[in-house]
């Protein structure tokens, strides 16, 4: 495992320590206090805590760095990096008391995400990539699937309420009908770690905000994989579409997303 540089180091650190605050709040859900922000679509205090602990501490560290996170108004920066934060990605597992959530730090400089780590404190699982310097979780190299074909695994695939149904339903008739099997287990980040662990053969989704798919992405690329590309420029702000599997699948996940989607 290479050396983590300061950022990789902090990262790793913070991110552990925002998942153990999750977890008090994830032991105690009769006192949460949960909202609910849009159809299918919640959030709690502990995602604003978690949340507002993140900032906190990278404010202490780097004051100069933008943030952007998911229940928090943006800090614009100057010094180029950006902070985008998922304090709990899986909000609605988090408080039906389902263990399938995660906290999601990633690290961009001027708009290529560098740092990604993903924390999933129930199992202790913490995974995290860096540019140019692989992939690991609980400091092990992770390595995505080498499966040529869908018939050999289960691809994860992601819906949120604000998409149109159609496409996922034709996106998981096509994908049985070419013989493989789907899976979603509500955390679209954490899906993108299982990808880049060779857990799972891909994950597709119509679209997925940055703070849920930029630190995961990176990870499938440093663990081999291949992802289809976004605007660096507008993906912090506007999210992307999403592909992302091992090399030799890839080419099966991408028609099977257009043909889906219409792209």
């Amino acid at each position: 495992m290479p050396q983590l540089s300061e950022r990789l180091a902090f990262a790793i650190d913070l991110a552990r320590r925002a998942a153990e605050l999750g977890r008090k709040h994830f032991r105690s859900l009769d006192t949460l206090t949960i909202e609910s922000k849009g159809h299918q679509d919640l959030v709690s205090n502990a995602d604003r805590d978690v949340e507002t602990f993140i900032r906190a501490e990278l404010a202490k560290t780097y004051p100069d760095d933008g943030i952007f996170g998911e229940e928090h108004a943006p800090f614009e920066g100057s010094s180029g990096h950006v902070w985008v934060i998922d304090p709990i990605d899986g909000t609605a597992n988090f408080v039906s008391g389902i263990p399938a959530w995660c906290v999601v730090l990633a690290c961009s400089y001027r708009g290529t995400t560098e740092i990604g780590v993903i924390c999933e404190p129930s199992h202790d699982e913490t995974f995290w990539a860096e540019r140019g310097k692989g992939a690991f979780v609980n400091g092990k190299p992770m390595t995505v699937s080498q499966t040529p074909s869908v018939t050999e695994g289960s691809v994860a695939t992601g819906f949120a309420a604000r998409q149109d149904s159609d496409g996922i339903i034709r996106l998981i008739t096509g994908l049985i009908a070419e013989g493989g099997m789907f899976f979603r287990n509500a955390s679209g980040a954490l899906m993108l770690a299982y990808v880049a662990s060779g857990r799972l053969i891909g994950y597709i989704e119509q679209h997925m905000n940055s703070w849920d798919c930029i630190a995961g992405l990176l990870m499938v690329e440093e663990a081999g994989g291949k992802v289809m590309p976004f605007d660096p420029d507008t993906v912090i702000e506007h999210g992307a579409r999403v592909v992302a599997g091992g090399p030799h699948v890839f080419p099966q996940l991408e028609k099977l997303a257009r043909q889906s989607y219409g792209w």
